[in-house]
């Protein structure tokens, strides 16, 4: 049976004031060093043109009308889809007048992909307090990435970050909150939701038909049955049984010190933490500059690099393209592991 090629990766702008173009000409350059899949800018070609001028970099950049033009150009030239800015963007210095065009691309891209013109959208890094200053109403990048996703009359999907590389994959069940805060926002329906959101997206997005997952405790040493907290017991462990009982092969609660090294690694396809640092210590600890931010639960597939914007760095040549580049890669791989399970209709999977 023939290849099915994937379709190009759609890449957002982000704030045009970061380090988001920078990365995207220094990706292009390094398109023959390493496998890396066909990607087009969703992005101002006018603003990229003069970034590269700026950082002496030889990327020529072509306006595309369709993204099935993307595959013909990118060996020769970056390919961009257009998205203009009101004005000359700065870099290192943030406008929310850019905001609505910051917005459009991202809109684009997603569109793009939900019709199955791009294969995925990587999501360059946004500054969410500027957006919302030119008039942004979601708390985040990833909440308005929902509220696009979502379908007419249901509410907006759940999204669940999944921080990775190729040695850990790891899924943190609470987020952006203090740690005196997690134990009472800490549910077994919470677990079990963010269990099942990720074994699907193992199954579906990284073609991995048994998914395994490791559940850490929240206490040290899991809680010791009880006697270093009680939350193991009373809402972690049910959480276990019932995504057992849901067909996913889950073991837990499991002590968080002793789940990240090589030989406990090799028994899992992805640890679900309770709390933001036991799940970005040990993955920034194995892989600081390769770790990428995807989001699950979400119609279409999404990655970020594993940083912020870094105006101090913003049209200086001195980014480190590491973690986009690897965020192109996972993407690509991805988007190729949906396509496979479509087109061969593999059980389980799709």
């Amino acid at each position: 049976m023939a290849d099915h090629p994937t379709p190009p990766l759609a890449v957002t702008m982000g704030d045009p004031a970061g380090i988001g173009g920078d990365l995207t000409l220094m990706a292009w350059l390094r398109r023959e060093d390493g496998p890396l899949p066909v990607f087009m800018a969703v992005d101002d070609p006018d603003r990229l043109r003069t970034l590269a001028r700026r950082l002496t970099l030889p990327v020529p950049v072509v306006e595309i009308s369709t993204p099935e033009q993307a595959a013909a150009q990118f060996p020769t030239a970056l390919p961009v889809l257009p998205v203009r800015l009101p004005s000359p963007a700065s870099p290192g210095q943030p406008d929310p007048g850019h905001t609505e065009a910051v917005l459009t691309s991202i809109r684009t891209a997603v569109t793009l992909c939900r019709s199955g013109a791009a294969g995925a959208v990587v999501t360059q890094p946004i500054n969410k307090k500027v957006l919302q200053d030119g008039g942004f109403t979601f708390p985040g990048h990833t909440e308005f990435l929902a509220h696009l996703a979502a379908e007419d009359g249901k509410p907006d999907p759940l999204p669940v970050m999944m921080l990775a590389c190729p040695a850990l994959r790891v899924v943190p069940v609470t987020i952006h909150q203090s740690l005196r805060s997690v134990p009472e926002s800490l549910t077994t329906d919470l677990i079990v939701e963010r269990g099942r959101i990720t074994a699907d997206a193992l199954r579906t997005q990284f073609g991995l038909p048994a998914p395994r997952l490791a559940i850490a405790g929240l206490n040290p040493h899991a809680g010791e049955n009880g006697a270093m907290g009680t939350e193991d017991l009373a809402v972690v462990a049910p959480a276990v049984d019932r995504l057992r009982t849901m067909g996913i092969a889950a073991t837990g609660p499991l002590p968080a010190d002793t789940l990240f090294h090589a030989e406990a690694r090799a028994t899992y396809d992805a640890a679900l933490c309770m709390y933001h640092d036991q799940a970005l210590i040990p993955i920034k600890t194995l892989d600081f500059h390769g770790g990428v931010n995807v989001t699950l639960g979400l119609p279409f597939i999404r990655t970020s690099p594993d940083h912020g914007t870094a105006y101090a760095l913003a049209g200086t040549g001195s980014a480190n393209p590491s973690s986009f580049l690897a965020a192109l890669r996972m993407a690509g791989l991805m988007a190729g592991a949906r396509e496979r399970a479509r087109v061969f209709a593999v059980p389980g999977i799709g």
